[in-house]
């Protein structure tokens, strides 16, 4: 995720770290080619003049312009349920902690609450790993000790094995006595974390349906390569500026929705989950009297992973 303080109007014409410009040079140099190209034949090819006007393209540039706004639409709902999973998860994870320090004082020593702490902040890493398809096992080497971890190794869905291992953490202390308004409340937040644990599983795993991305991208480079031609007898030597920029407009907005639509990714635009899952870790240890870490520092001055 990029982080970055508010420019004036000015600096942000030069905006170069946090822009898609970077991705898509390759793709606007190809415009600039092309454009040159029918500056230079006169919009013919082959030797035969292409019969284009400006008239179509305002007519198709309003209905692509279009398609590209459901495209962000729907890849920007994506990211913003991402987010907000992800924010659930943090909410539950420092209640549950809290529930725990304060409700189980005389039940729980020490030794055993930091335990349980743990094992939250091991969820959230456990999750981040598995939607990003990483290896977990430092991290929870880290977090639960090497024997609890290596138990954890061979589980597929390692988050939702945490989140078991707490409920019944949890659900020991009480022996067989009926669920109280405590193991009550100690549910409702476990709850809270498997719908999230649920949630981001099935954003990663119901990705935008693949026609909707083919079409668009043929569309939009179908689009750019036969602009030069058709404004050619009316802007001559601005045709490859004209083109080039009209590219950069709808080409980038496409790389900008494929980065939003995968929210766990790495990509620049992609959800910050590092810094995310370092928050939680830094709030529990904060209520449990433990060391807190440091905060995570941008990558390239602006980049939050």
């Amino acid at each position: 995720m990029i982080i970055r303080p508010k420019q004036n109007w000015f600096r942000m014409l030069f905006v170069w770290n946090g822009s898609v410009l970077q991705s898509i040079i390759p793709q606007l140099l190809f415009m600039a080619i092309v454009s040159s190209l029918a500056v230079f034949t006169h919009g013919r090819v082959f030797g035969e003049k292409i019969p284009l006007n400006t008239a179509p393209f305002t007519l198709f540039g309003v209905a692509l312009a279009l398609f590209l706004g459901f495209r962000n639409n729907a890849s920007y709902a994506r990211f913003i349920e991402a987010r907000h999973f992800w924010g659930n998860l943090l909410i539950a994870a420092r209640t549950l902690t809290s529930q725990i320090c304060c409700y189980l004082p005389d039940r729980l020593d020490e030794t055993e609450r930091v335990r349980l702490a743990r094992s939250v902040i091991a969820l959230a890493y456990a999750l981040k790993h598995q939607l990003r398809r990483s290896d977990p096992m430092p991290d929870l080497h880290r977090l639960l000790g090497d024997a609890h971890a290596e138990a954890l190794r061979g589980k597929l869905y390692k988050p939702v094995a945490i989140l078991n291992e707490i409920r019944s953490a949890l659900a020991a202390h009480h022996g067989r006595r009926p669920p109280d308004t405590t193991s009550w409340m100690f549910d409702a937040q476990i709850n809270e974390m498997e719908k999230t644990v649920g949630g981001c599983e099935r954003i990663a795993s119901t990705p935008i349906p693949f026609a909707y991305s083919v079409l668009l991208h043929r569309t939009v480079y179908a689009y750019c390569i036969l602009l030069p031609f058709g404004l050619v007898d009316s802007t001559v030597f601005f045709t490859p500026l004209i083109c080039v920029f009209i590219a950069y407009t709808l080409i980038a907005l496409e790389a900008i929705a494929d980065q939003v639509a995968e929210p766990f990714g790495l990509a620049p635009n992609a959800l910050a989950l590092d810094a995310m899952t370092r928050t939680i870790e830094r709030s529990i240890f904060e209520m449990c009297g433990q060391e807190v870490p440091p905060e995570l520092a941008p990558v390239d001055l602006y980049r939050l992973t």
